[in-house]
Formats: C-alpha cells, sequence, structure tokens
C-alpha cells in the first residue's frame, strides 16, 4: 500500500468556488476531480435561496443522485417542463442523463439544501430559460 495516498477533508468553507452553477442553483463541491485525487465522482451541496430556481439545464452522460437536507424542492422535467417531483426533507431523487429539468425552492420563506452525487463528473449544460408562469406551482420571492 502507497503510504501516500491518505483520506482528503473539504473543510467546511473552503469549497472550491469554480464548480458549474444554474441560475439560482449554487453548486459547492466536497470531492470532485478539480481539487481531490477523485476522478470518477462528484459529490457537493446544491443551495437554492428561498423562490429561487435553477435555469433549465441537464447534466450530459452524469447520472445524478441527490438527498434532501432540508426545504421543500420540486424537479420540473418532461414537454416544457409540465411533470414534477416534489421532495421534503429525507427525500432521496435520482435523475437520469441527459433529462433536461429544472430545480425549485417551493418555499418564498426557507432555504432548500441538498447534497448531490454524480458521476462521472459535475456536467453542467445550462439550456435556454423558460418563464416562471411557466412552471406549475412555482412562484419566486
Amino acid at each position: 500500500m502507497n503510504v501516500d495516498i491518505r483520506p482528503i477533508v473539504t473543510e467546511a468553507g473552503q469549497e472550491p468556488l469554480n464548480t458549474s452553477h444554474s441560475g439560482g442553483a449554487i453548486r459547492l463541491s466536497g470531492v470532485s476531480p478539480q481539487h481531490t485525487p477523485a476522478t470518477r465522482i462528484w459529490f457537493g451541496k446544491v443551495k437554492n435561496e428561498p423562490g429561487f430556481r435553477s435555469v433549465p439545464h441537464h447534466h450530459g452522460e452524469a447520472e445524478t443522485g441527490g438527498y434532501v437536507l432540508n426545504g421543500h424542492g420540486r424537479i420540473y422535467f418532461g414537454p416544457g417542463y409540465a411533470d414534477f417531483v416534489d421532495m421534503q426533507e429525507g427525500d432521496f431523487v435520482f435523475v437520469p442523463p441527459h433529462m433536461p429539468h429544472v430545480e425549485a425552492n417551493m418555499s418564498t420563506t426557507e432555504q432548500l439544501v441538498w447534497l448531490t452525487c454524480r458521476t462521472p463528473d459535475n456536467i453542467v449544460v445550462n439550456l435556454e430559460d423558460v418563464p416562471d408562469n411557466s412552471l406549475s406551482g412555482y412562484k419566486r420571492t
């Protein structure tokens, strides 16, 4: 065993800021090829401020798993982003590769925070935005 290989800690508040964002979805990288020896995983925290949402986007070939730490999130998908799934604290979600979607904080008073894991990396392809009123039930602060 190579004694130079060891766990890498990304300390709270020291997360790199050079990761991709999608409008109101702010991503903090905890484990990624950009700042650790990881080669096949991106793991981080995503925050949406009250009433904020991402722009439409997809994650290319990456499979994405998420876990809601706190808040009420909604992922819009499908033609015209007319379909959606809701998530609450403690829920897990899987988003398939190449699926265009919008991540929204459904609360206008509380932050939405979730952990996100993506393989092989944090691929983010932002798409053309849509009007807020086209997203069923969404309202901005």
